[in-house]
């Protein structure tokens, strides 16, 4: 029964950006930055962790995971190096994931070969 939370919540997710790029005069980019921002608020106020036991992995793979773990981060740092975490934490904690991303990225272009735009 948890997939099927998983399923709804992270397709409602997709549903409402969806939305939001039909209805509003939004960028991508901008929508993206909004998805980060409102998971850390949400993890800030203590609402993330609950959804995220609720949604499982409709919750943590979409970019509302991601702020949630910038915000983590931060917080852990804080606690440990004390405003200098404030800087440090996001990077550390979102470090593997990014490097994924990267090095995944540039392997997939080798494979594909990707041509430049005129």
């Amino acid at each position: 029964m948890d997939y099927i939370n998983a399923f709804w919540v992270g397709g409602l997710i997709c549903a409402l950006v969806q939305i939001l790029l039909e209805k509003t005069k939004l960028m991508p980019g901008r929508i993206m930055v909004i998805l980060v921002v409102s998971g850390a608020v949400l993890g800030a106020l203590g609402i993330y962790k609950p959804f995220q036991e609720f949604a499982k992995a409709g919750a943590a793979v979409p970019l509302l995971g991601f702020g949630n773990v910038l915000w983590e981060g931060m917080k852990e740092a804080i606690d440990k190096d004390g405003f200098i975490g404030l800087f440090r934490g996001g990077f550390t904690a979102s470090a593997a994931g990014i490097s994924a991303a990267l090095i995944f990225s540039y392997i997939a272009s080798l494979v594909c070969q990707p041509k430049m735009k005129k």
